[in-house]
């Protein structure tokens, strides 16, 4: 037997959810009540999702979730691209610890990625919110062309451990360009052993500069 856990707005509906995601009957399921749910002051304010446990009583059911929510991520890009259009692209998929990878193959004038990637970051975005609103649940999606995601990290890094160097070297801070969340996180981690400096975010938005600082 197999134990899940899911959600909604109602303790039904979170049965309901059960039933569809693992394509079985309520006959065939033990639930347990975790969260009954409430609706929050004037159903607005403070609310909460009811949330079961749900444990089979039947043949293990194959992990519907996950094998639906790869092909939900690549159809999603997929009708996306055909909107651009985009000739000889084709779109792998696979799911890797809970993240769904996408790649796209065949994008060889770069069009699809674009500048920094930020072409690449909104089609990740679009199909991220395609994919949790369909599961009902946060699910990581990452969208890949021509293997620009490990070009871009490995470039980054390159760039913090050199902008670190002259920082130290000329004893004041130095500041990167304006960068995404996932593109900070890669400098933050690329100097975070080093001891002599620091780094913090700033501006506003989205869109950050890293302040390289060293310690004195």
């Amino acid at each position: 037997m197999q134990s899940f856990e899911f959600e909604g707005k109602t303790t039904e509906e979170a049965i309901e959810n059960a039933c569809r995601q693992l394509k079985l009957t309520k006959d065939e399921i033990d639930v347990e009540i975790i969260e009954p749910g409430s609706a929050g002051i004037f159903g607005l304010v403070g609310g909460r999702k009811a949330k079961v446990k749900v444990t089979t009583t039947g043949e293990e059911p194959e992990p519907v979730e996950e094998t639906n929510g790869v092909a939900i991520a690549k159809d999603a890009l997929e009708n996306i691209l055909t909107l651009i259009p985009m000739e000889g692209t084709t779109v792998s998929a696979a799911q890797n610890d809970g993240t769904i990878a996408l790649n796209i193959e065949g994008d060889t004038s770069g069009l699809l990625i674009g500048r920094k990637g930020r072409t690449l970051d909104a089609l990740q975005f679009i199909v991220n919110k395609i994919v949790n609103k369909a599961l009902e649940k946060r699910t990581q999606v990452v969208v890949d062309s021509e293997n620009y995601r490990q070009r871009r990290r490995e470039s980054l890094i390159q760039m913090a451990l050199r902008m670190g160097e002259k920082a130290k070297n000329i004893g004041k801070p130095v500041v990167t360009n304006l960068l995404n969340p996932h593109d900070r996180r890669i400098v933050h981690m690329a100097l975070r052993d080093d001891e002599s400096l620091d780094t913090k975010s700033r501006g506003e938005g989205i869109l950050k500069k890293i302040l390289i600082i060293p310690e004195r």
